[in-house]
């Protein structure tokens, strides 16, 4: 049996999980999903004053309430700031880091850092609009979704908190690369704001060759929320995982 946390991107919450966490706990896994605070469930806490080390809290705090241990952490898009700072403070606890379609930053890098410039203005224009610093989400069409599984994510939708975007994550690139990582390229179609770390994370100079040792990338053919659009192969990758797939 392998413990499983997973936390959702921007916008989303633990409900987009449900499907892949239903299949691992059918498979005789432990299976918990985050909401971060701020979003999903957890909307009405919405608040100028959440931060990204706010976000950070909620998977740490995640990860000692359910006793979690050698877990595979699997952190999808925005998320992908999360996983990277919880493998530099905690690389004790994780069995494998899954990037699913997510940021993989460098050392003092935000997730807003390999952003087309328009799309960081739009984002941060919007977020000033707003009485609690947050952005509106983007139409899921951008995730390649059919027309069911569309209405499905734009009902569930909520904005994202807008102080998270630039806040730049410092961390040991060394202690992160000693957690065997996975990276889910997510390519039919692919985002656009993750084509910086799609070629990033291909690239051996990444990390001065830190991410490369212990690490891989696989290709998914679907779009940016494979939770969603292709639940049955992203629960088959996070199980590879489990058993230690390099």
């Amino acid at each position: 049996m392998a413990d499983f946390l997973l936390v959702h991107g921007a916008w989303h919450g633990a409900w987009c999980w449900r499907h892949v966490t239903e299949g691992l706990i059918r498979a005789g896994h432990r299976a918990h999903a985050v909401t971060l605070t701020g979003v999903g469930e957890r909307a009405h806490l919405m608040s100028a004053n959440i931060t990204l080390e706010t976000h950070i809290a909620d998977v740490v705090h995640a990860l000692e309430a359910e006793e979690l241990q050698d877990v595979v952490l699997a952190v999808h898009s925005y998320a992908g700031m999360l996983g990277t700072a919880v493998a530099d403070r905690m690389p004790q606890r994780l069995k494998h880091l899954v990037y699913v379609d997510a940021v993989v930053p460098k050392v003092g890098e935000s997730w807003s850092s390999t952003h087309a410039r328009a799309t960081r203005e739009a984002r941060l224009a919007a977020a000033q609009q707003d009485a609690h610093y947050s952005f509106p989400a983007p139409d899921p069409a951008v995730f390649g979704l059919d027309a069911e599984r569309h209405a499905w994510v734009k009902r569930r939708q909520t904005p994202h908190p807008g102080h998270t975007y630039e806040a730049p994550l410092q961390f040991d690139p060394q202690r992160v690369a000693s957690v065997p990582r996975t990276f889910i390229d997510c390519t039919q179609p692919p985002l656009a704001t993750i084509d910086v770390i799609r070629t990033r994370v291909r690239d051996a100079r990444f990390w001065d060759g830190a991410w490369l040792p212990g690490a891989r990338c696989v290709d998914l053919a679907t779009g940016h929320d494979p939770m969603v659009s292709a639940p049955e192969a992203l629960i088959e990758l996070l199980l590879g995982c489990a058993d230690g797939a390099r």
